[in-house]
């Protein structure tokens, strides 16, 4: 009989690609996971790992067996969400890992309404950029996560997560004061391929998109400074740093001194697309359910 939480490790390091890696997702020593990889080993009599020096990778065997370990997954928690239905009220914890202008713009506001309709529902949030959301959520430290989509965005857990559109906006051009464009109702974006840029780090979703819509354009950026925090972009703009592509609604708790020149792109520009994902198996959970329903309520509001 294959003990599902040995499966739930193998999971783990097929996920985090080492033993130290799945410990630390799993809080468990590196021992504890090899013993316990060894144990399933035991039980199903094949050999799941292959050693190489000081990494291990899986096997046919090790990778058919976390294959079923992913739907295993997906169907406790459909019993847990089915469980859940059977109780009477809502009470509960969430936790949601949003990127940080969500959190101001959409998260909070739906735990503020959240809190008002379900009182003892308890909303805990955590800051996450990039792929970070969706590694919390597979290794169940956020139930739900909100992040920006892009060419990479959680396509190799489509398996394993669920995904919803939340929301897309656009993104304004931002410029310094006096620059030659700052007068102008919109802004072309080839008009600035000769400007200093200013941009998210790279790996920031904003920041691929900014790179691939200048791309489109047919210039490359010269990014001459980086920050993932939009209010200092705006600070580097209003000094006269360089220009930046920001998404509309990241401008909204920006003091209006930093923002000296913000134009909407002519013709077509990048969007922002931010969507919702759960673990597959748990969206019929009443809590998430909830929380999901507050989330695009305020989103709408966001956009409308």
């Amino acid at each position: 009989m294959i003990d599902p939480r040995r499966l739930r490790v193998l999971s783990a390091l097929a996920d985090h690609g080492t033993v130290t890696a799945a410990a630390h997702a799993l809080y468990l020593s590196p021992s504890a996971v090899s013993q316990q990889l060894a144990a399933l080993e035991a039980e199903t009599g094949h050999a799941l790992l292959e050693r190489r020096g000081r990494t291990v990778r899986l096997t046919a065997a090790g990778s058919v067996l976390a294959g079923h370990a992913v739907e295993i997954a997906a169907q406790l928690e459909r019993a847990e969400a089915d469980l859940a239905r059977c109780s009477t009220g809502l009470v509960g914890e969430v936790t949601v890992a949003a990127f940080a202008t969500s959190i101001t713009e959409v998260v909070a506001p739906a735990v503020a309404a959240l809190g008002r309709r379900a009182p003892q529902v308890r909303v805990r949030v955590k800051d996450a950029e990039g792929h970070t959301s969706a590694r919390l959520l597979l290794d169940g430290e956020a139930d739900i996560a909100v992040a920006v989509e892009h060419r990479d965005a959680l396509a190799s857990d489509a398996g394993r997560l669920l995904h919803a559109p939340l929301y897309e906006e656009p993104f304004d051009a931002v410029l310094p004061p006096g620059h030659r464009l700052a007068d102008k109702p919109e802004v072309d974006l080839t008009d600035l391929r000769d400007d200093p840029w200013i941009t998210p780090w790279p790996g920031n979703p904003v920041h691929e998109a900014v790179v691939r819509a200048c791309e489109e354009a047919r210039f490359r950026p010269r990014v001459e400074c980086l920050s993932d925090d939009f209010s200092a972009v705006c600070a580097l703009v209003a000094v006269g740093a360089g220009v930046a592509l920001v998404p509309r609604s990241a401008l909204h708790g920006i003091r209006p001194a930093l923002t000296p020149a913000v134009r909407p792109l002519r013709g077509p520009g990048p969007t922002r697309r931010v969507f919702t994902a759960v673990r597959r198996g748990s969206e019929g959970h009443p809590l998430l359910r909830l929380a999901l329903a507050e989330l695009r309520d305020r989103a709408a509001a966001l956009v409308g």
